[in-house]
């Protein structure tokens, strides 16, 4: 569970979202970020149960930093309202599939995972696993376990090209998910979930029903 605290520490940031107000509210911040790390910690140790390939993970090497590349962004805001957690074998900066939550107040909390916004060499092999593996692929989404936690893979705005991708046609069965930049799917944490006893096991069910997918997407990029 999360405390109140780290809820009200993300609230607060919110509304004043400045360099000046943080460091006078750093020791909150550092409640906060310790708070988040012992729940990642503990996700690991559950989930691992089912996945060992993410047992050798700690917090440190999965949690984003809380600052905003600002750079490139018309949003000049210097911090992130919200703290996530990417539990990838490869750590936080691995370019395969993963698992991920994200914890920010207002109803904007979830969990889930997959590989997001893939490499060109990357996409191609995942299209191509899923053409020659489809009835495996059709399967593990209809599973009921990923159907009652995700429903099906995101497809909001800029998830999936327009068209077919080069080399497939539209006839094709699984030409829905071919189009698709990136395969992820994701299932929202309500806030009063965010501090309840079950909630590590809470991410880690969802985690476990994703898995499946999980495998079937590094599979794809060790060929």
């Amino acid at each position: 569970m999360l405390a109140n605290s780290s809820i009200q520490f993300l609230q607060h940031l919110d509304k004043n979202n400045s360099k000046e107000w943080f460091d006078k509210n750093r020791k909150a911040y550092e409640d906060c970020k310790a708070d988040f790390a012992a729940l990642v910690n503990e996700v690991i140790k559950e989930t691992s149960k089912k996945d060992p390939s993410i047992a050798h993970l700690s917090a440190k090497e999965c949690v984003f930093r809380i600052n905003r590349d600002v750079r490139f962004s018309k949003n000049k805001a210097p911090y992130k309202t919200n703290m996530g957690a990417s539990i990838n074998s490869g750590g936080k900066k691995a370019l395969t599939a993963g698992y991920y939550f994200h914890f920010e107040p207002g109803g904007k909390s979830f969990v889930g995972g997959g590989l997001y916004m893939a490499e060109a060499d990357k996409m191609k092999k995942i299209r191509q696993e899923i053409d020659y593996n489809w009835p495996e692929f059709q399967k593990l989404l209809k599973h009921k376990n990923f159907k009652q936690q995700y429903g099906d893979l995101d497809r909001s705005e800029g998830m999936a090209l327009v068209r077919e991708p080069k080399g497939y046609e539209k006839e094709n069965p699984a030409i829905e998910y071919l189009k698709l930049k990136s395969w992820i799917a994701l299932s929202p944490i309500a806030d009063k979930e965010l501090t309840e006893k079950q909630l590590v096991k809470t991410i880690a069910k969802a985690f476990e029903a994703l898995q499946p997918l999980i495998l079937f997407l590094n599979r794809a990029l060790e060929d």
